[in-house]
């Protein structure tokens, strides 16, 4: 019985079914094998992986309009869309003489190549090229191979893949075509877009499935292969089946993940972090190709419904960790501190964080007001401008914006629960061991650099009584409504309040803090002229970095963050439980992937479920990109099930015949004791 998982979001997820295959199937079913296994394994294999890895890098930049000393090649150009005509360009540019055919009438673009363009493939095939080079879509090459007339080529041809996937296509050419005709299995890891500079350093994988022991056939070869290797690429030879398994954790997984957040339309923010702009520069790379071909590198590559399946299980595995988290903290509100009541942080669910399912928070773009530095920029502050500024907690990022602090004059002191004097001494700043002498020094800003979740403990535990009564406070936390309404609740009402969000951190602001975002909200400051010209002081702080100053309520501010900062946790944590890793082939995308895995994996878990219990908008993210991966996996199972419905009920008066029987010999889950199809 063939059997499909459920997507219906109400049912519990089963474990994606794997199919199988025989070699008397027919080949698109053939490329449905998969392990019939369930059980998660690793990207890589602990056996050593064998490529040859050369490129051929300029001693000087190529001139563009030099003929290079290439010998020429008569070359067809099967299948003359967008990457026909992308390769076309470059073949003429060597000097290849090139001729071209495909269903659809492109002549016209032929001829501003300087290509010959056949509407007809008898009349191509009777001018006897020696390549044949298919740049046909995944779904159409069985088709289009078959309907060659290859009793008009000469016997000793030479044909060339370029699909993404490569079992399939060696299957295939080795089942379709002579056996005198030569096969190169080829995939150049670049398009249109990716290239459009040039090919330097980009991948091109092969393998020399079947060349012919002449010379001239062996010369033609490597004559073929030298065309990318005069443009740069990076020439890996490699098995087909080597390149898929590699491809599926890779180009898959990047195109699966690409599909998923264009699903969540995702747009740019004011305040775009680094890892934000990395997931919508991936959809950009992404959204541009067809689901054809996204559905070509799912159907004919083994290994990547097991991709789907580990994407699914890394998904399901944080959501776990994050509602067990979740339900701890509210098993202990309920039965531990039942007695004291409401605490803020109990609040804060029934305002919605974690549990409100939409926001209702301000989403107008009029709240966003650029802050402009009018005065003049350098590393140092006038005396009227210095700060006595106390940072509590004293951990990586509190030391981070001492650093800071301190090169730019202010007077800088620190009280944290660990033991950091050592450290202090080195930045040039005071540490206090006990809250109430750094209190007693009268700080003009007391600046939290303390976790979300510890913040609300932090703050009550101050001694408020011996600070000045205008003191401003000041948080840096990734969430901005939560701490305003802590503020509000527990400072006594003549304190100044200023919530700011530096998105950036020691990682990505190491080199400098010019053009990233700060943002800020002006909760509650005093009218004494004295008073707004310290707030704006300490703003100055991060205007004389470069910093792009953005003025934002906090409500505005985590509606954009849940829908940037928090999307990207959760897409690099549910990557990192992928354990990707780097390939001999990875793509731009992949390498994107990769980047954000880095990025994201440094953080801590409570900073990433403080993101998620904080933040009002963030369950309805959360849903959403589950909705979207659900979407997808919708998407690709339905057409799958109509290919085998098509195969199985699309001939009636066949049914019962071959078409049953090739069904059943290729093993995809039929039952021997029912012919219906089953969609658990």
């Amino acid at each position: 019985m063939i059997s499909i998982p459920s997507l219906h979001k109400s049912l519990p997820k089963p474990s994606l079914f794997l199919l199988s295959s025989s070699p008397s199937s027919p080949l698109f079913l053939q490329s449905l094998s998969f392990p019939s296994t369930t059980k998660p394994i690793p990207f890589h294999s602990s056996k050593t992986l064998h490529v040859k890895c050369s490129s051929t890098i300029p001693t000087s930049e190529p001139d563009p309009h030099h003929t290079r000393s290439v010998s020429t090649l008569k070359i067809a150009v099967i299948g003359f869309g967008n990457y026909g005509q992308f390769l076309a360009k470059t073949l003429v540019s060597q000097g290849h003489k090139v001729l071209a055919h495909s269903r659809s009438d492109y002549s016209h673009i032929a001829k501003k190549l300087g290509v010959s363009f056949f509407l007809n493939p008898h009349d191509l095939c009777e001018q006897h090229p020696e390549v044949i080079l298919l740049c046909t879509s995944v779904i159409s090459t069985e088709q289009v191979l078959k309907t060659l007339p290859l009793q008009r080529l000469k016997r000793s041809t030479l044909f060339v893949d370029v699909l993404s996937v490569k079992e399939f296509a060696k299957n295939l050419l080795l089942d379709v075509l002579p056996r005198d005709f030569d096969i190169i299995c080829s995939h150049p890891m670049f398009g249109p877009q990716s290239a459009k500079q040039s090919w330097k350093d980009l991948f091109f994988v092969y393998e020399k499935v079947r060349i012919g022991n002449e010379s001239s056939r062996v010369l033609r070869c490597e004559e073929f292969l030298g065309i990318f290797q005069s443009e740069g690429c990076k020439m890996v030879e490699m098995s087909c089946k080597e390149h898929d398994r590699l491809a599926a954790g890779s180009q898959f997984m990047t195109h699966t993940v690409g599909r998923v957040l264009d699903m969540l339309g995702l747009e740019s923010t004011p305040i775009n972090t680094k890892g934000y702009e990395t997931l919508l520069d991936l959809v950009e790379n992404t959204c541009g190709d067809s689901f054809d071909l996204y559905y070509g590198l799912f159907l004919y590559n083994k290994s990547a419904l097991e991709m789907v399946e580990k994407l699914d299980l890394a998904y399901d595995a944080l959501r776990n960790e994050l509602f067990g988290r979740l339900h701890n903290v509210v098993r202990k509100q309920l039965f531990e501190n039942g007695e004291k009541g409401k605490s803020l942080q109990e609040i804060s669910y029934q305002n919605g964080s974690a549990l409100a399912s939409s926001s209702n928070a301000l989403r107008s773009q009029d709240v966003i007001v650029p802050y402009k530095f009018k005065g003049k920029i350098s590393e140092s502050v006038d005396d009227s401008s210095k700060l006595k500024i106390a940072i509590v907690g004293f951990g990586n990022f509190g030391q981070f914006l001492a650093k800071t602090l301190a090169r730019q004059g202010h007077s800088v002191l620190a009280y944290s629960r660990t033991d950091y004097r050592d450290v202090a001494q080195k930045l040039g700043v005071s540490f206090f061991s006990d809250a109430n002498d750094l209190c007693e020094e009268h700080p003009e800003v007391i600046l939290l650099c303390t976790s979300i979740l510890s913040t609300e403990k932090v703050l009550k535990s101050l001694p408020f009584q011996r600070l000045k009564r205008s003191t401003l406070f000041v948080d840096v936390l990734s969430v901005k409504e939560f701490p305003r309404n802590l503020f509000l609740q527990h400072l006594p009402s003549d304190f100044d309040i200023l919530c700011t969000h530096p998105m950036f951190g020691p990682e990505s602001g190491k080199y400098g803090w010019s053009g990233l975002p700060f943002v800020f909200d002006k909760v509650r400051v005093g009218c004494d002229e004295r008073r707004v010209a310290r707030c704006n002081s300490f703003l100055d702080t991060f205007a004389r970095e470069g910093c792009r100053m953005v003025e934002m309520t906090c409500a505005e501010h985590d509606w954009h963050a849940a829908g940037s900062q928090f999307i990207t946790h959760t897409m690099g944590r549910v990557l990192e439980k992928l354990k990707l890793e780097s390939t001999p082939i990875n793509t731009t995308g992949y390498e994107t992937l990769l980047k954000l895995v880095e990025n994201t994996a440094g953080d801590s878990f409570e900073l990433y479920y403080g993101l998620f219990m904080y933040n009002v908008n963030a369950m309805e993210q959360l849903e959403r990109m589950d909705f979207a991966f659900e979407s997808l996996k919708k998407q690709l199972f339905g057409r799958l099930h109509g290919i085998l419905r098509k195969e199985l009920f699309g001939n009636s008066e066949k049914f019962g015949g071959s078409q049953e029987k090739s069904v059943k010999q290729n093993g995809a889950a039929l039952s021997s004791s029912s012919e219906s199809v089953k969609i658990s």
